[in-house]
Order: structure tokens, then C-alpha cells, then sequence
């Protein structure tokens, strides 16, 4: 919860705008026609667009869960290859230098890198004609648990140190 209300404004800023413009919220409202409908139509508007948000933010936290629960699911399981530990060294290792690697790139270049940024490219170009479909949104929000955030990874570091799926999801 404390990480949670101390990353907002960091949440706000980061995806902020993407989340809106996934959303609706915020859009300005276009000239209404004149007459008794006014109300009812930027009524219904609002009410359209607060499905669309909830439908989102449902489909984040249903997501930020899962990921949760799998995080705490992979340490347990991490805990029992422990005596295999000599025969995973190689491959840990290769993980820990394909991370550094992508670290400096973004050090160096100071954005993602150019195979990174088209396949993240490609992916919103399957993706985004799904999210105006009956249910898209929420899909759209539990995929964003593959956002490249680092509040959110710190927050799967912690749900990885609890000691059940059930008390992953919860973190």
C-alpha cells in the first residue's frame, strides 16, 4: 500500500497519458446539439467513457495480481532448484549479462533500442484494433503488467518475497 501511494505520482506521470487516451477520459467534449438531449447525451458520454476506465483499470489489477502470484510461484519454485544450483549457474549467469547489456544500451543510447521500439511498434499494431472490441480494454490492462516499469517490477520483487501465490497477488 505504502509503495503504491509513494509511486502515484510517478504512475500519473509516466502513464498518465496512455491510460487516457486508451480510455476516453479527459477527452474534451465535442459541441452538443441544442434542445433537452444536452444533458443526456454528455451524460451518456461520461458514463461510456467511466465503463471504459473501469474496464482498464480492472483488467491492471487483475493483471498486476497475476504477475504477483507467478512472482511468488517462481521464488518458491527457485527455492526447490536450489541443489540444482551448480547446473542453472551458466544460464543465471547468461540472464544477469543479457540485463546489463540492455542496461548500458539504454545508459548509452538514452532510449530503447531500435529492435525494441519496433517490436513494441508492431505488438500496439496488433493489439490496439482489439481494445474497441466488447472487452478489449480489460485485455489491454492485464497486459499492461508487460509494461517496461520500474515501480512496477520493484513491486513484483517484494510480492516475490511473500510466502504464498495468494500473498504474491495481494502485493
Amino acid at each position: 500500500l505504502a509503495m503504491g501511494l509513494a509511486g502515484s505520482p510517478h504512475c500519473a506521470v509516466m502513464c498518465g497519458a496512455a491510460c487516457a487516451g486508451l480510455t476516453g477520459a479527459g477527452r474534451k467534449a465535442e459541441a452538443a446539439p441544442r434542445g433537452a438531449l444536452v444533458g443526456t447525451v454528455i451524460v451518456l458520454r461520461q458514463v461510456a467513457t467511466d465503463r471504459r476506465t473501469i474496464a482498464f483499470h480492472a483488467g491492471r489489477i487483475a493483471g498486476y495480481s497475476a504477475a504477483g502470484a507467478l512472482a511468488a510461484l517462481a521464488t518458491q519454485g527457485l527455492a526447490l532448484l536450489t541443489a540444482q544450483g551448480g547446473a542453472l549457474r551458466p544460464l543465471w549467469t547468461l540472464f544477469h549479462l543479457l540485463v546489463l547489456a540492455w542496461g548500458l544500451s539504454l545508459l548509452v543510447l538514452a532510449r530503447q533500442p531500435d529492435w525494441a521500439q519496433r517490436a513494441g511498434l508492431q505488438l500496439w499494431a496488433r493489439v490496439s484494433p482489439a481494445v474497441q472490441h466488447q472487452g478489449g480494454l480489460f485485455l489491454a490492462g492485464v497486459l499492461w503488467v508487460f509494461m517496461p516499469c520500474g515501480l512496477l517490477w520493484s513491486a513484483l520483487l517484494v510480492a516475490s518475497l511473500t510466502a504464498s501465490p495468494w500473498e504474491g497477488a495481494l502485493a
